[in-house]
Order: structure tokens, then sequence, then C-alpha cells
């Protein structure tokens, strides 16, 4: 109970399960009006979304300094590529909040904005961001698969090199095999010892759903939105509730 009211104080907890009850509501609302049964509950989860999206932008108000703060400490890093990518991702979202809380104000009444201008501008951040976030996760897999290719790399080299001293023709498709086998073994590997990884990896997939549909670049439906959105906050809420599980530099 204590970490539930913990986790409930924050503002980022709150927004949170904002996120999953409004994609929770999409996705019930999909597989309700998909089959064309009471209507009164679609529209009651259609106005339960569309509440929790509006409490969601008031979360985000003052999240764009916050983004330009952990923008200024990455920048020490001393790994160039994770300097970069850790820079440029809060950067990005800081402008992606911008427009968001400009969308906010259009969409309480407080100035003539034009909300469809701004909803694709906060998509193209938000969409930007998520493919750095991406190119990160990549330059993570690769290298924990350099640490875990040095561990075998001897015993590799000697049973490729023995095969080839008897069999050299049927040697060079069974190394191809094993070579493609052993890249995958230990992809799997290095993503079962470090979730934290994963985790940012299956997110941000989810997450990428989301911008491509609004955007119009690759159309599903609510469903699908409704399911990605729903598992990345259920992805999200558990890595603010287990720090260990969130990626760090």
């Amino acid at each position: 109970m204590d970490s539930f009211v913990k986790f409930t104080s924050l503002s980022q907890g709150r927004e949170r399960i904002f996120r999953t009850t409004q994609y929770a509501c999409m996705l019930l609302n999909y597989l309700i009006h998909k089959n064309d049964t009471n209507k009164e509950l679609v529209s009651k989860l259609k106005q339960l979304e569309s509440n929790m999206s509006s409490g969601r932008k008031l979360f985000r108000l003052g999240n764009t300094v916050d983004a330009v703060q952990a923008a200024r400490r990455n920048v020490q890093l001393s790994d160039p590529i994770l300097r970069f990518c850790l820079t440029v991702i809060p950067l990005s979202r800081a402008v992606y909040f911008i427009c968001d809380n400009i969308l906010w104000m259009g969409t309480v009444g407080l100035g003539g904005i034009n909300k469809d201008k701004w909803n694709k501008r906060c998509n193209h951040y938000y969409l930007f961001s998520l493919i750095i976030s991406l190119s990160r996760d990549v330059y993570e897999v690769s290298q924990l698969l350099k640490e875990a290719a040095k561990a075998q790399k001897v015993q590799q080299c000697k049973s490729i090199n023995h095969l080839k001293a008897n069999h050299l023709q049927k040697d060079f498709v069974w190394t191809l095999r094993v070579r493609a086998e052993d890249f995958f073994m230990l992809l799997y590997q290095s993503l079962k010892n470090n979730p934290p990884v994963l985790l940012d990896i299956i997110k941000n997939i989810c997450d990428l759903s989301l911008p491509l549909d609004k955007l119009g670049i690759f159309k599903t439906n609510p469903g699908v939105v409704g399911l990605c959105g729903l598992i990345s906050s259920v992805l999200s809420i558990l890595t603010l509730t287990h720090p260990t599980l969130k990626l760090r530099p």
C-alpha cells in the first residue's frame, strides 16, 4: 500500500495511470463497437478516454523543464553515441511537450489554436524521439552482443578451424548456419540477462505505432493503437515502480 501511495503521489505516476486508462478504454471501445453491442457503454468509454487524454496533458505542463535538464545532464556522458542519443531524445521531447501544451491551451479554449496543425507537430516530434530511442536500443544491444561474443570467441574459432581441416566445402555452409544460430542465441541470452534493454525495446516499438497511425504513415485501427498504448503504459508503470528495470546510461 505504501508503494502505491508513493507512486500515485508522483505526477509521472498519475500520468501513467491516466495513460493506461485511456488506452484501455480505447481497446475496450474498439472491441465492444466491433461487436455492435451496448452503444451506451461505448459512449461512456469514449468520454472517459477523452477525459483521460485531457488530464494527461495537464500533468505534462512542467515536463519541458525536466526534459531540458535531462539533456543538460546527458551532455556529460563519455560515450559519444549515448551522449548524442540521450541529449537529442529529451530535447525532442521538450519540443513535443511545448507543442502539446499549446494544443492543450486550444482544447480548453485559451486561444485560437489550429488543433490539426499542432497535433501533427506533436506527433512528428514524438516520432522523431522514438526513432532516436530505438537507435539507442540498437546500440545497447550491439554492446551486449560484443560482450557476450568475447566469452565464446576462442571456443568458436577452435571449432571452425577443426571443421575446415576435415570438410572444407561442407564446413562453409555449416559454418554459416552455426554463425546464424550463435547470433540469435547470443541475442536471446543478452536480452534475457538484461531486462531493462528488452523492456525498453518493447515499449518503444509499441509507442511507435501511435504517431505512425496518427500521421497516416502506417494506418492500423483503434484496437491495435489501444493495445500497443496499453502495453507501453503498463511497462512504463513497471519501470517507474521498479527502478532497476529502467534502462539507464
